[in-house]
Formats: structure tokens, C-alpha cells, sequence
């Protein structure tokens, strides 16, 4: 029999939500797929890589292939940024297990659902596919599962990401002859 983990403090809202999204998708093929998203996702990298990929292969929009790509990396930065002020520190209860790394401990807002965000509303206005109904949501899932998450910093890495593709686009018109 396992002795549950008995903690002298109580668990709030976000964390027992994040104990509920562990509990149904902790599985080691769930948790597999969480870390190779996290993998892509670290620093953006993932999507600077197919931004580039899109600027090279579509000439014809490669400008604008270029910006996005940009937006992507402001997002990141953004969310960077966020971070250094607002100073929250990553889920740290026993309920929660932390299944990796991170270059921070600082959470809020989650960096990978910011860049993920801007990411699939720019790249897939230029691809004329709905990419953020199917990018955006495992992204938010994989880093709740890996457990260096609260719900509300992946729900804030998406506005703040949407903001960011907003305001790109915004530009982007403003630019266009």
C-alpha cells in the first residue's frame, strides 16, 4: 500500500488542477509527447526554425514569413520580460510532480505558450490553416502534464502571445504598400 504524501500546506485551486491534469494524462506516452513539445517549444526555437523554413521555401512571402517569424521571437522575449517582473516561482507542492527541466524558475507567464501562440495564429494566417485550434492547446496541456505550470501562466502565455500576433499584424498592414 502507498502512504500518500501528506503536506502541511493546503493545495490551491491551480494546484490541484495541475494534480487533475496529471492524474489523467501521466501516462508515459502522454508524458513522452509533453517533453518532446517542451523540447520544440524551449527558447522558441521550434518555431524560428519554421519561420526560417518558411521564408526560405516561400519566396513570394518571404517578408512576411520574416516578420512573423520576428513576432515569434518577441514573444518569446515578451514573455521573458513578463517574467522578470512578476517573479513567480514554478509549482513546488508535493502533489505536483516536476517532470522537467527548465531554464528558470520563474513561471508566469509560460514562455512555450506564448511563442506557440504567436506562432500558429501568424504561420498559419500565412499557411490559410486554423493552426492555433490545433498547435496551441497541446502546448498548454504538455506543460501542465510536465508540471512547470499553473493553469493561469499557460492561459496568460496565450493572451499575451495573441496580443503579440495582433499587434505584428497590426504593423505588418500599416507597412504593406
Amino acid at each position: 500500500m502507498v502512504t500518500p504524501v501528506i503536506s502541511s500546506v493546503a493545495p490551491t485551486a491551480e494546484i490541484r488542477m495541475l494534480h487533475a491534469v496529471q492524474q489523467l494524462a501521466g501516462g508515459a506516452a502522454p508524458v513522452r509527447a509533453a517533453r518532446a513539445l517542451s523540447w520544440f517549444g524551449e527558447h522558441a526555437a521550434g518555431w524560428l526554425a519554421l519561420g526560417a523554413l518558411g521564408a526560405t521555401t516561400d519566396r513570394q512571402r518571404r517578408r512576411e514569413w520574416l516578420m512573423a517569424t520576428s513576432a515569434v521571437a518577441a514573444a518569446h522575449g515578451a514573455s521573458i520580460a513578463v517574467k522578470r517582473v512578476v517573479r513567480r516561482n514554478r509549482p513546488d507542492h508535493p502533489d505536483v510532480a516536476v517532470l522537467a527541466t527548465t531554464p528558470s524558475r520563474l513561471s508566469f507567464p509560460s514562455a512555450h505558450a506564448t511563442s506557440t501562440t504567436t506562432a500558429a495564429l501568424l504561420f498559419g494566417a500565412l499557411l490559410r490553416r486554423p493552426l492555433a485550434v490545433v498547435l496551441v492547446p497541446p502546448m498548454l496541456v504538455a506543460r501542465l502534464v510536465l508540471g512547470v505550470h499553473y493553469p493561469s501562466d499557460v492561459l496568460a502565455g496565450t493572451a499575451l502571445g495573441g496580443l503579440v500576433a495582433l499587434a505584428a499584424r497590426r504593423l505588418s498592414e500599416r507597412e504593406t504598400p
